[in-house]
């Protein structure tokens, strides 16, 4: 599994998102594609210490869920979003792009940092997990949008 600590990661990540504009069209679920870059920046925000949606600590999670958030097995397609973070408000695209790729630049920048606070829903993940599992959700959101 690719990590968004990788510099190699990171790029292709961002020369994905550039590839979107504002009529792409998403493949599966509800999501239009504002309303998808502003859905990708909770875990960022999460790990940045920026954003701690109300969430509570699920042993549900941490023993089924866990590992499928940083492992290299694909997430399957609507998969169902937790619904704090769930986005059904306009969003407007420039903004929301900008804010993405900013807050995917200054994770990245974290990469020397190797103690993290745990997620609020899953407990603990190490710097490689936090690194692969930011890649994972993004990838997966891009791949929604077809880049």
């Amino acid at each position: 599994m690719k990590s968004l600590f990788d510099e190699s990661a990171k790029k292709e990540i961002e020369d994905r998102i550039h590839k979107l504009s504002n009529t792409s069209a998403p493949s599966w679920g509800k999501m239009d594609i504002s309303q998808m870059f502003y859905h990708c920046q909770f875990p960022l925000k999460i790990a940045l210490k920026k954003e701690y949606p109300p969430m509570k600590p699920s042993l549900l999670a941490k023993l089924f869920f866990k590992k499928a958030m940083y492992n290299d097995k694909p997430w399957k397609r609507s998969l169902p979003t937790h619904p704090k973070l769930k986005v059904v408000d306009t969003k407007v695209f420039e903004e929301e792009k900008q804010q993405l790729l900013e807050l995917v630049n200054e994770f990245s920048e974290k990469r020397t940092v190797s103690e993290w606070d745990p997620h609020p829903m899953f407990g603990t993940f190490t710097k490689d997990q936090w690194g692969k599992m930011q890649y994972k959700h993004l990838d997966h959101h891009l791949q929604q949008f077809n880049v």
